[in-house]
């Protein structure tokens, strides 16, 4: 036993001489940092952490752990529900000193690091009133995000994140660094736009930008859950003709206690909807005209702001270091059963911070074929879910989980029998990923063995045949 702990000693002290960032084990200062995920639920410790400073790192990396049969995760927000960042007795690639974005501005494309959160990129394009389709949280990280598909309030716009990919830098399971596009080794390009983390290190994605902002309006408006089913109604209205520029997404919630809520609210049940138009100004107004009909908010907290701060507006709700457990699906349309349904599952949930949500999709996704990138799905509509958290000493965690799995089988007959592949959980089996790529899986697969046969790249919601 002692000879192998020299040698896995004498290996990473090798591991550490050929790169320039830092090699950490579970006894190394900064190593419970380097691990700390946002969702407190995750319990995974890999075996050494690495953050490399640039590709030539993540080479040396990769072809370590190749040699060990080691598997890989990569951390760039460490933000994904499933926690697939932490390759538990693996390798962690932490990302997070590789933030650099460089935009250019008369070609409308930005080259993001893979560190980088989608501040970062919404910062620097919005110096020059551009932007590409990415989340609704700032912290959450461009990699993930990306590579499992990426929506959020431009989507309907312009597309999920990965119809805007040009191209990136990635290293394959074989320690060989790679450009992928459309022109150039496009059958990776194509499995990494919706799967990428089964075949790669990503080290760098350069985007597609479009005139977005700097000033936007938008922002949460909110009714007491009491109006429940004339908001819903109302909604389901407004997402099926809203123009492109408009996106909304509803939530049932209890009020928080923040700041931008009224005391009054706080604790209690809301329908609320998060809103973002985009469009000439002009038409603002047109645009959110139906919201502002709907009369006597607990809240309006709609108004022009900036693009970046409707962006971070949501950080807040989702804070570091909670569990949490969602359970998601895709839906084609709203029908009354399911609207019934969503405002029966709040009105009977014990979860003090769970939420029911509605995300509008539709729009630009269906601009493209089905088979434009792994990620699938053009035929969404919305993704539709049950959404959970708590404190990590909450006695009823268990009953907590039960429930969220209990409301998700109620909403699942509803499902175009999908779901997005970042908000899957980790306890999801291969199915789900089977699932989530639909009439694409078999191809992904294929990809998948050609370019990692050994699967290393499976701290993932990883493709198996």
């Amino acid at each position: 036993m002692s000879r192998l702990l020299e040698s896995r000693e004498t290996a990473v002290e090798e591991l550490r001489a050929r790169l320039r960032g830092a090699v950490m084990t579970p006894h190394d200062a900064g190593f419970a940092a380097a691990t700390r995920l946002w969702n407190g639920m995750i319990d995974a410790t890999p075996a050494l952490v690495v953050q490399p400073t640039g590709t030539a790192d993540v080479v040396e990396a990769v072809r370590f752990a190749r040699a060990r049969g080691l598997p890989v995760g990569v951390r760039g927000g460490g933000h994904n529900i499933a926690g697939t960042a932490l390759a538990d007795g693996g390798v962690t690639l932490d990302m997070s000193r590789l933030r650099g974005v460089l935009v250019a501005s008369d070609a409308r494309t930005a080259t993001a690091q893979a560190g980088c959160l989608l501040a970062d990129v919404d910062r620097e394009c919005q110096l020059h009133g551009l932007a590409t389709p990415l989340g609704f949280v700032s912290e959450v990280g461009v990699a993930g995000l990306t590579l499992g598909g990426g929506l959020g309030y431009l989507t309907r716009r312009f597309g999920w994140t990965v119809d805007n990919l040009l191209e990136v830098e990635v290293v394959t399971a074989d320690g060989v660094v790679r450009r992928a596009s459309r022109d150039e080794h496009a059958d990776l390009f194509w499995a990494l736009r919706g799967a990428g983390a089964n075949l790669g290190v990503v080290t760098s994605f350069t985007f597609r930008l479009h005139p977005v902002g700097p000033l936007v309006h938008g922002g949460l408006i909110a009714w007491p859950f009491a109006r429940a089913q004339e908001i819903v109604r109302a909604y389901r209205a407004l997402t099926v003709t809203s123009p492109p520029e408009l996106t909304a997404f509803l939530t049932m919630l209890r009020g928080p206690a923040a700041p931008f809520v009224p005391a009054r609210w706080h604790g209690e049940r809301l329908c609320a909807m998060t809103v973002c138009f985009s469009g000439d100004p002009g038409d603002a107004d047109e645009a959110l005209a139906p919201l502002r009909a709907l009369a006597d908010p607990a809240f309006d907290l709609l108004r022009e702001l900036p693009y970046t701060e409707l962006q971070s507006s949501l950080d807040g709700t989702e804070p570091k270091g909670l569990h949490y457990y969602w359970k998601t699906e895709y839906a084609a349309e709203l029908s009354d059963e399911l609207l019934e349904t969503l405002r029966e599952l709040f009105t009977a949930c014990p979860i003090p911070d769970a939420e029911l949500g509605i995300l509008q999709l539709g729009g630009a996704l269906r601009e493209h074929a089905d088979d434009d990138g792994a990620v699938g799905n053009r035929d969404a509509g919305y993704a539709i879910g049950a959404l959970g958290m708590w404190e990590p000493d909450d006695p009823a965690a268990d009953a907590h989980r039960r429930w969220i799995r209990a409301a998700w089988e109620r909403l699942r007959p509803f499902s175009t029998g999908a779901a997005y592949v970042n908000f899957q959980t980790a306890d999801e089996g291969p199915d789900r990923v089977r699932a989530a790529y639909g009439p694409n899986f078999d191809r992904l697969v294929e990809i998948k063995r050609a370019y990692d046969p050994d699967n290393l790249f499976r701290s993932n919601r990883n493709v198996v045949a």
